[in-house]
């Protein structure tokens, strides 16, 4: 019983085991592929990069950067063609634009909301 429970469990466990493995020409091809698969998000798991999901989305993702950095292409090429697919959430450091300054400026307009309740609080108290 504790042997069908053990393999069982060594089944279960095999596809956390799974390495990609993609024949780069270079070195810096490689360095390349790690560098990008850091820097994209996952767009299944949101707050887990590429290189980190074993999302089926992911695992895409990762063929398809792979394929273009051995291609030639560049980082920014590959980033620029992500974000035209996706969307600015597939990176961790979206533009500033006209659809991203709520992201950008509300933790500012909730500091500076936070400030001004907390100075009206300390005035009011001073002057009772």
């Amino acid at each position: 019983m504790n042997k069908l429970i053990a393999a069982f469990f060594c089944l279960t466990a095999m596809p956390s085991f799974a390495i990609e493995v993609y024949a780069f020409e270079t070195p810096e091809q490689e360095a390349l592929y790690q560098q990008l698969a850091k820097d994209l998000r996952c767009l299944v798991c949101q707050n887990q990069n590429l290189a980190d999901s074993e999302a089926g989305l992911a695992k895409d993702l990762k063929d398809q950067v792979a394929e273009f950095v051995m291609a030639g292409q560049d980082a920014q090429t590959i980033k620029q063609y992500m974000v035209e697919r996706y969307g600015d959430f597939v990176t961790y450091e979206p533009p500033v634009n006209a659809s991203t300054a709520f992201l950008w400026f509300s933790p500012l307009i909730v500091f500076l909301i936070g400030a001004l309740v907390l100075y009206f609080s300390i005035r009011k108290n001073r002057h009772e």
